[in-house]
């Protein structure tokens, strides 16, 4: 009987590309890949282990999933990714619903360790954190026709105090430029027209290669494969953004006019227990340079309140650096006491309700800054890519290169038939909260 297989993503956009990898193994090994988790004889949950909410959501789907063992068809939970690769031992211990166990750097093996659970051998392989990527590898896209996402590096060199990633993912390595550029070729021949390059710090891309930074080149490169029409560019590191990413930025009309650059908090005091390079002045004056290059430029950046040693000092000056600077993408965390992290064994750790107050404050002020930036875009003639079509409404619904796919806004559409996947030009006539509405363009 041929195994049913169901591949369960948890976490970032990095764990959906382990993912879609795993998948098309599985496929090449002649399993059979299912939506329904009722039909799945094998469940693979690719976890996160970034924050105390994903491990518990993780913790919780794995759970749920080996109920299945009962009331389905399961006969193998096999459990990978970020939770594995720091907590096997835990895992294997106190939780024996789970069947078998790998590790962020060696789910290329994925086929093995399904074998093996079948066989009731309860196989753990968790090694080298850092996954060696290789374009020839097989990949089953699991995000619309039209976009994907390709990682150009592993890991993280940066040791900031309060994140864990080091410990999950290993040191920083860069696939590459060779790889990358034929992986985008090989999705671009599927019909993806977005991509979007991701890494942990995707700014410090080739400085373990080739002793110098290289996304600039590397962004050329990708915009140059034909069928490509945007460049998306996630997680750039604001110590290392450099005049020469500026200019390539704004000079290619390929690369979308998007940064997602976290910046984790303002105050000089609170960067520097963080381990954060640069100072408030260094951030302001990068913004600005960058504006001034990119005027149509959307800035998204992600803040962390209430970390140890954050006063009330610290967070009213925080909000006003929200408000002085005015970006139009914002996403703010309540600081994650993380395990065997430097900033766990801090002093003046906040209470968890300050945090929360904290964060919905700082979303409140964005509300606003979204309001008003949204605003901007009215009479703007901007290219839209058309993702589906709400038939209670008539109205299509897609992204500009300003709204990264799931976590930026929408913009609506309905005097016109249009096609899921294509690009629709718009001009805009509305702005809501978050989404943008407006008119084809005859």
């Amino acid at each position: 009987m041929t195994e049913k297989v169901k591949v369960v993503t948890l976490g970032c956009e990095k764990n959906m590309v382990d993912s879609e990898i795993m998948a098309g193994l599985i496929h090449g090994r002649g399993f059979q890949l299912v939506d329904n988790k009722e039909d799945a004889t094998v469940i693979i949950v690719n976890t996160c282990g970034f924050i105390d909410a994903a491990k518990e959501e993780s913790v919780n789907t794995i759970l749920d999933m080996a109920e299945l063992k009962q009331t389905a068809n399961l006969k193998a939970l096999i459990v990978s990714g970020c939770l594995t690769q720091r907590y096997k031992k835990q895992l294997m211990d106190e939780m024996p619903e789970i069947d078998g166990i790998v590790g962020t750097g060696d789910f290329d093996k994925i086929n093995h360790i399904v074998d093996e659970a079948l066989r009731g051998k309860k196989p753990v392989l968790v090694g080298n954190p850092v996954f060696n990527y290789d374009a020839d590898l097989p990949r089953l896209v699991a995000t619309p026709r039209y976009t994907a996402y390709v990682k150009i590096a592993e890991g993280c060199d940066n040791a900031c105090t309060f994140c864990s990633i080091p410990i999950m993912r290993g040191a920083f390595k860069s696939r590459s430029m060779e790889s990358v550029v034929a992986e985008v070729a090989n999705l671009a021949a599927q019909g993806v027209k977005e991509i979007s390059l991701i890494a942990q710090d995707s700014t410090n891309y080739g400085t373990d290669l080739y002793d110098s930074f290289m996304l600039p080149t590397l962004l050329n490169k990708v915009s140059e494969v034909e069928g490509i029409e945007w460049v998306r560019l996630h997680y750039a590191y604001p110590g290392f953004f450099s005049d020469e990413l500026i200019e390539v930025m704004a000079s290619n009309p390929k690369i979308c006019k998007y940064i997602d650059m976290p910046l984790q908090h303002s105050e000089d005091s609170i960067l520097k227990r963080m381990r954060r390079p640069g100072r408030q002045k260094d951030t302001r004056e990068l913004v600005r340079k960058i504006r001034e290059a990119i005027p149509d430029v959307a800035l998204r950046t992600s803040l962390i309140v209430g970390f140890p040693g954050e006063t009330e000092e610290d967070f009213e000056n925080l909000k006003k650096f929200v408000s002085d600077v005015q970006f139009d993408r914002l996403g703010v965390f309540a600081y994650s006491k993380e395990d065997d992290t430097p900033a766990a064994r801090l002093p003046d750790q906040v209470p968890e309700d300050v945090k929360e107050y904290r964060a919905n404050s700082i979303m409140e002020i964005q509300r606003e800054i979204s309001n008003i930036r949204g605003g901007r875009r009215i009479g703007q003639e901007i290219d839209v890519l058309i993702e589906r079509y709400d038939g209670r409404s008539d109205v299509y619904i897609g992204r500009s290169q300003f709204d990264a796919p799931e976590i930026d806004g929408e913009v609506f559409v309905s005097n016109a038939k249009l096609n899921i996947g294509e690009m629709a030009k718009v001009r805009i006539t509305h702005s809501y909260e978050f989404d943008l509405s407006g008119e084809v363009i005859a």
